[in-house]
């Protein structure tokens, strides 16, 4: 399974380079590509392997925070139909210390009826809209190590 969409390379690409502060050129310099060759996959000119796209992605080093922000509404949603409310991000996402190897950590409230099966796929729903691993955590029973972790939380 690839880890990001190629169909929305365009996008990912102009918001990761935005995001880095870099114009085309010099992000194409990092990725060791053309910067005409960038500029066309840029607009959606050029189609982008999923190998291309990551190496791309990696030298912007872009940041979960990005699809995070721009899915929360789609993930909200998703914990909504996992039975799980109330999700809150915590650890380098929240602290804007995160890197393109970071993981996006996610507090949840479980309903009564929930299990194990509403995490995972929620999970694997989160890390298929935005491309990174997802640790969800439910704050029933945190344990001392994870207090401050539920302290910091913010809702998305």
């Amino acid at each position: 399974m690839r880890r990001f969409d190629t169909d929305a390379a365009p996008q990912l690409i102009r918001a990761a380079r935005r995001d880095a502060g870099l114009t085309q050129a010099r992000l194409a310099q990092r990725a060791g590509v053309q910067q005409p060759s960038l500029a066309q996959m840029e607009s959606g000119n050029r189609p982008v392997s999923a190998q291309m796209l990551e190496r791309i992605l990696r030298a912007a080093d872009y940041r979960p925070s990005i699809p995070l922000a721009a899915h929360a509404a789609e993930i909200v949603e998703s914990a909504r139909a996992h039975r799980l409310s109330n999700p809150r991000v915590f650890g380098s996402v929240l602290r804007g210390e995160d890197t393109f190897d970071s993981d996006i950590d996610v507090l949840v409230t479980p309903d009564l009826d929930a299990d194990l099966f509403d995490v995972a796929l929620f999970i694997t729903e989160v890390e298929a809209l935005t491309g990174f691993p997802v640790d969800a955590v439910s704050d029933a029973g945190v344990p001392e190590a994870l207090s401050d972790a539920v302290r910091e939380a913010v809702r998305l």
